[in-house]
């Protein structure tokens, strides 16, 4: 997976100075110039697969051996097998016939699976823009709010005289369980304060962008389970993804491996 990636450019190594970064003994770190949605957007390419987004799935029903899919707005649609891939507790909260598809013992480890909640913020300076620091990234520990900062052009080395540098703040995990609920305005207030005492003096932005992750990265997945769960043979339906593996690339592609033998099994 590694070389193709880095074959097409869409990996590169990490050179960035980045401090703070624990290293274990034996990691390697990339980068993806284009940003990490080109990876998912490589593999649906190759795949020729036909992509629908703003799809929210809210019921799975079984009828004449197919798996009736019911979305927020559409009418339902018959598919032969179905890979749910969401957050676990996006998983929970299916209706349908699904809902008595899951044994008890399933519905306990998918229960325990724990993610953790963060909000990133987004700063977009203009061209010629300097920020003056230097680190491509840099790990904060003594901070409530801020974990992560990252200039990003400068992490992914690809600067410019013609495009102004970005800047990103990723926020503790417990910041982003304490303000879950928030209005986007208020946290994003809060955020502004605590960069402001860690890069004071930081220019305005011509525009920023504003993210929260209610299931961020895993903090427990789901045990005694390979990569995937099967709740249902004949048609088929899997459950996938890092709640049953870890949140990092090598974790997903565990899990679409696995699913993928599931599939051949079934097949």
């Amino acid at each position: 997976f590694y070389d193709e990636l880095f074959a097409h450019g869409i990996l590169k190594p990490l050179t960035s100075p980045i401090e703070g970064m624990v290293m274990k003994e034996g990691d390697c770190n990339f980068v993806a110039p284009q940003g990490v949605s080109s990876i998912i957007k490589h593999y649906l390419k190759e795949s020729g697969a036909e992509v629908s987004f703003r799809q929210r799935v809210t019921q799975i029903n079984l009828r004449n051996n197919k798996w009736e899919v019911s979305r927020e707005t559409g009418p339902p649609e018959q598919f032969d097998l179905v890979v749910l891939t969401m957050p676990v507790p996006q998983i929970l909260q299916l209706h349908g016939d699904i809902t008595n598809l899951i044994s008890e013992c399933q519905r306990r480890q998918l229960e325990a699976v724990s993610y953790s909640s963060r909000y990133a913020l987004g700063l977009f300076y203009e061209a010629g823009t300097k920020i003056d620091v230097p680190w491509a990234g840099q790990y904060i520990t003594s901070n409530p709010c801020v974990r992560f900062i990252s200039i990003d052009n400068k992490k992914r080395n690809i600067e410019s005289s013609e495009i102004g540098p970005s800047l990103v703040i990723h926020t503790t995990v417990p910041f982003g369980v304490t303000y879950l609920e928030h209005k986007m305005e208020d946290v994003q207030e809060l955020i502004f304060q605590q960069l402001e005492n860690i890069l004071p003096g930081l220019p305005q932005p011509i525009a920023t962008k504003y993210q929260k992750w209610r299931y961020s990265q895993v903090t427990n997945a789901a045990a005694n389970c390979p990569g995937q769960m099967t709740l249902h043979l004949k048609p088929f339906l899997v459950c996938g993804g890092d709640g049953f593996t870890h949140s990092n690339f090598d974790g997903c592609i565990t899990s679409a491996l696995c699913v993928l033998e599931a599939l051949k099994n079934y097949t």
